[in-house]
This record gives C-alpha cells, sequence and structure tokens, in this order.
C-alpha cells in the first residue's frame, strides 16, 4: 500500500479499530509504566469513548474526572505503510468542546507530579491548564504534536519541557531542521523562549535533548522488526517524565523513554503496543549485558 494520489484510490490491505489519541496515549503509557496517573479530558457519549475509557482503565489509569459532550470522541485517521510509517489526519470533536476547568480539575493538576500537554485540546485550554500548573510549581511537559498553529506566548512561559519531532520543531521555529547542526540551531530558538528543555524526537535517528547545561544525544533503541511507529512519541515523552519524576538523571531518563518507544513499535496500535514497567526494564538489562 502507498498514500494515494489526487484522485485515485488505492487499495488497502486491512482496517482497525484501536484506541489511542495523544494525551491518551501519554496517560496509558505513563500508567503502564508503573505510575499513578489521571487523565483529564473531554469525550463524546458514543462507543469509541467506551473502548478508550477502558483502555485506560486496563492501563490503570484514573479516568474518573473525564468530562461527556455530545459531540463524537475525537478520532485520529491513521494510514499505516508497509515499513511502519504513518501518516494521520485527526477530527477534533469533543476535544474542541471543553466548556470550563473545575475546582477538581484544579486540584489534581495543583497535586500532581507533573502535567503532560499535547495539541489535540484547545491552545487556550492548555494555557488555562499550564498556568494552574505553574502556579503550583508543577512542571509541565508539551508534545508538540497535534495544531499545526504557533503555540502562544502564554503557553510557551508555562514550560518546563518541549517536545517536538523534528518536523514540528521547524515549523515552530521557521528553521530547516533536516541535519543534526540545523535542529541545534532552531532547539536553540526554543530555548530562547525561556523553555527549560527542548527535547526533539528524531524517530530512527534517536532523539537530542537541549538545556542550558548542554545537549545529550541518545540513539534509538533499535527494534527487531517496526510494526508500527502510532504512539511512539507519545510513549517517549511520557516515559521520559516519568523518569525524571522518580529522581533519574537526564541521560538515564533518555535512555528509558528510548527503550519504551523501541518496545512500542513491534506492535500494531497505540496502546495496545505500550510496555509495561517490567518489559522496558528487562529489555534495558537485555541490551546492556549483550
Amino acid at each position: 500500500m502507498r498514500l494515494p494520489l489526487p484522485g485515485e484510490t488505492v487499495d488497502a490491505r486491512g482496517y482497525a479499530t484501536r484506541p489511542g489519541g495523544k494525551g491518551a496515549n501519554q496517560a496509558a503509557a505513563a500508567g503502564k509504566l508503573g505510575s499513578t496517573t489521571c487523565f483529564l479530558g473531554c469525550m463524546g457519549r458514543d462507543a469509541n469513548a467506551k473502548m478508550v475509557l477502558e483502555a485506560l482503565e486496563d492501563c490503570d489509569v484514573d479516568v474518573s474526572q473525564v468530562m461527556h459532550v455530545d459531540e463524537p470522541t475525537g478520532t485520529a485517521i491513521i494510514l499505516l505503510q508497509p515499513n511502519g510509517e504513518n501518516s494521520i489526519i485527526i477530527v477534533g470533536g469533543a476535544n474542541r468542546n471543553w466548556r470550563n476547568v473545575d475546582e477538581s480539575v484544579q486540584d489534581t493538576i495543583r497535586k500532581a507530579g507533573a502535567l503532560l500537554l499535547q495539541r489535540e485540546i484547545p491552545e487556550q485550554v492548555n494555557v488555562v491548564l499550564a498556568k494552574i500548573a505553574k502556579e503550583a510549581n508543577v512542571p509541565v511537559y508539551l508534545d508538540a504534536g497535534g495544531v499545526e498553529e504557533p503555540i502562544s506566548e502564554e503557553l510557551l512561559s508555562c514550560l518546563e519541557v518541549i517536545s517536538p519531532n523534528e518536523t514540528e520543531l521547524a515549523r515552530l521555529t521557521g528553521l530547516p531542521t533536516q541535519t543534526e547542526e540545523e535542529v541545534q540551531r532552531a532547539a536553540a530558538k526554543l530555548l530562547e523562549t525561556g523553555i527549560s528543555q527542548v527535547l526533539v524526537k528524531l524517530g530512527a535517528s534517536g532523539s537530542m535533548l537541549f538545556s542550558s547545561e548542554g545537549q545529550i544525544r541518545q540513539a534509538a533503541v533499535q527494534a527487531p522488526m517496526v510494526v508500527d511507529t502510532t504512539g511512539a512519541g507519545d510513549c517517549f515523552t511520557a516515559a521520559y517524565a516519568l523518569s525524571i519524576l522518580e529522581g533519574k538523571d537526564k541521560k538515564s531518563a533518555l535512555a528509558f523513554a528510548a527503550t519504551a518507544a523501541s518496545l512500542c513499535i513491534r506492535k500494531k496500535g497505540a496502546m495496545p503496543s505500550l510496555p509495561t514497567r517490567q518489559e522496558t526494564e528487562d529489555e534495558i538489562a537485555r541490551i546492556y549485558q549483550a
């Protein structure tokens, strides 16, 4: 299979509906990796909402504060290529219909160890949530995936960590990111906004972390076979945040995140492919014993 050209129809090898979404994937990844995790979101009242909520609960995620509205649950249409690469179309649905951030949600954020955000919900909602976290000294991580609009200065000023891939980094900075040197220059531009860390996901080339302390290069952990890259970036960001929260240094946190992401791409689906803590630690032990 390949992506169709304009006006063309192509035959696909299969079709499946699976739970996912960037925020849900991050929460599920953190939950499966052993973190006490609460998912804050807005869903419809449809079958997709039931599927996602059940999947999150299976990953030991608290979903008691999820809001429901009379809109379809947010959906991503993922076109998966034979080599495991994907192209994604997002239908926002209920994700675009946050109506309020009540006191219980605010209290949950204030008590959290970290707040993980992404750009599949309205920018202004992210701003409100990030401000609550910052005022409570809760570090805010933003996965840059989602809408393509520029990130507001209001939101940037609240972030501890921003995590784009190279395409998102280029879009955010207006600079090329085709080479490692270009990625460095683009990341430096983001650091100038006051963000403490820029964590760039480079797919098969690994990742790079930039901060005032310098930069760290993390190689990708090679998978025996790439089945589906969907959710790998979400898994990586969540695993890194969890590791930092547990007191690991940045280098160790990157290695843990890279291992978790590698395990993720070996199975189909976003949430179904997320590794457990034991699977990740066993893989790390295997790598360093080899």
